[in-house]
């Protein structure tokens, strides 16, 4: 909640708190499609804005279904705790100070690579989630995507 008690999701639809655009969202998204290509790995790619929500999102020919929900969630995860997802992972293994985090919020916490909070003048304004491939290739594609923002 903001201090006067509204909702970031709701300040961040009328444009109060910094976030994503949908021609950012495309951006993000056609950067991060080009080095799926590059790579030959085709990929689930997704953009949510500073408030959570679903901006867009991009099954690209070929990409694994299993992986629709999988990318979507790794964005949310990045930007519920401004964290990328493989950095959020090394914390939620047993012993660790996050571990069993991946059942919190109904299931929708992904804890490995491929989600990453989306930055501008430091401030996050979004998250990237890509699933599809290998972890090191989901977040390679993750990392293409959020330079894109820049």
């Amino acid at each position: 909640m903001t201090t006067n008690g509204a909702s970031y999701e709701s300040v961040a639809s009328k444009g109060k708190v910094p976030t994503i655009t949908l021609n950012d969202a495309k951006n993000i998204i056609a950067a991060a499609e080009k080095k799926a290509a590059e790579i030959g790995q085709p990929m689930n790619i997704a953009a949510v804005d500073a408030g959570r929500n679903l901006v867009a999102h991009e099954r690209m020919d070929g990409a694994w279904i299993g992986s629709i929900d999988i990318f979507i969630k790794k964005a949310f995860t990045s930007r519920a705790f401004n964290i990328a997802t493989k950095d959020l992972a090394k914390h939620a293994q047993p012993g660790g100070q996050f571990f069993g985090i991946h059942a919190s919020n109904d299931g929708s916490i992904m804890i490995f690579a491929g989600g990453i909070p989306l930055k501008r003048d430091g401030q996050v304004v979004g998250a990237i989630g890509v699933s599809g491939g290998m972890g090191e290739q989901d977040q390679a594609i993750a990392e293409a995507g959020a330079a894109a923002l820049f």
